[in-house]
């Protein structure tokens, strides 16, 4: 373990790189092309980074990057990669001034999948099947009519969804480093020195979001599922199943999209719908949750020596005080 990173200085206006990241457990991780790193603030009020070296299955397996295919291939590596991350910060949560001990082994490795699968069994369920359901229940006949219904139930009771979880006192921090981390990303972008100071300005909103990728999922469902007809039989309800990898790589590259061409006048329309369910899933961070979500993009950015493994270290800085960013 090591107490701060090496001291290497990075220049952001000579990164050409995505980043990304997830609100943890009073933490956030940022991912890199070639790192991934996970700031967590302990009970005793360190930060706690964790830095690994990354490289997408895409970068290492070129012919799964082609459109459609790599939406499907990123969400599950972002769902494995998400997960493991608050794993880690759920233990670092519960530690006070020092860094727990790694839980590794297959055990882990089988709890992580498990945990994918029934995150998975449980939005097919409660997003998908239980609207066709309810659809069925109002009686809607006519084949588009029905499609149509159960997209905006779909959508409603996703939104129902968030808001409900907002409410929750546990959520609201994480949707509170959740904005931290979008406003760490905008300072990065827009090549501001990741200072408190540089990034309070920003949004909370990102148009490179889970949040806006679910919901184009959604959106692309129902008009998926407008072409296959209404599903009369337990098999046709199923092959809607198998269409889930096209929505969710259709989604995928209309993320890449809006990400790309964030300032278009013409993408905004589109745009504006996840950008608006972003302000149930972000709040605004105080300052020392400002400071966790720049530990975790500093790690990312900072270059690391040939043949780097991973290293966790303490932050020196001590936390400011806590005080809301004004807008």
């Amino acid at each position: 373990m090591s107490e701060g990173t090496d001291g290497r200085e990075y220049d952001p206006g000579k990164l050409d790189l995505a980043v990304g990241g997830q609100a943890v457990i009073e933490g956030v991780m940022m991912r890199s092309p070639t790192a991934i790193a996970t700031a967590v603030r302990t009970p005793g009020g360190r930060i706690v980074v964790r830095k690994k070296p990354f490289r997408s299955i895409m970068k290492r397996l070129p012919w799964l990057n082609v459109p459609l295919l790599r939406g499907g291939i990123h969400l599950l590596e972002s769902m494995s990669i998400g997960i493991a991350a608050l794993m880690y910060s759920a233990d670092q949560a519960l530690e006070d001034d020092r860094v727990a001990e790694e839980k590794k082994g297959a055990r882990d490795t089988v709890m992580m999948w498990g945990t994918i699968v029934l995150a998975f069994a449980l939005s097919l369920g409660l997003f998908f099947y239980l609207p066709l359901l309810i659809t069925d229940l109002i009686g809607v006949e006519h084949s588009i009519w029905f499609n149509v219904v159960d997209g905006v139930i779909r959508i409603a009771m996703f939104v129902l969804y968030l808001k409900l979880i907002s409410r929750m006192k546990d959520m609201a921090r994480v949707f509170e480093y959740h904005g931290a981390e979008h406003m760490s990303i905008h300072a990065f972008e827009n090549e501001r020195e990741l200072t408190i100071e540089q990034t309070r300005p920003f949004t909370t909103l990102h148009p490179r979001c889970g949040t806006s990728f679910l919901f184009f999922v959604m959106l692309i469902a129902l008009v998926v599922f407008s072409f296959l007809g209404r599903p009369e039989t337990i098999g046709e309800r199923l092959l809607r199943l198998a269409f889930i990898p096209v929505i969710g790589g259709l989604a995928y590259e209309v993320i890449k999209l809006s990400g790309r061409f964030k300032d278009a006048a013409w993408l905004r329309p589109l745009i504006w719908p996840g950008l608006m369910l972003q302000k149930i899933t972000t709040s605004r961070p105080d300052d020392s949750q400002l400071e966790v979500g720049l530990a975790a993009l500093k790690a990312v950015l900072t270059p690391e020596a040939e043949g780097f493994r991973e290293k966790t270290y303490f932050e020196l800085a001590p936390a400011p005080a806590a005080e809301t960013g004004t807008d």
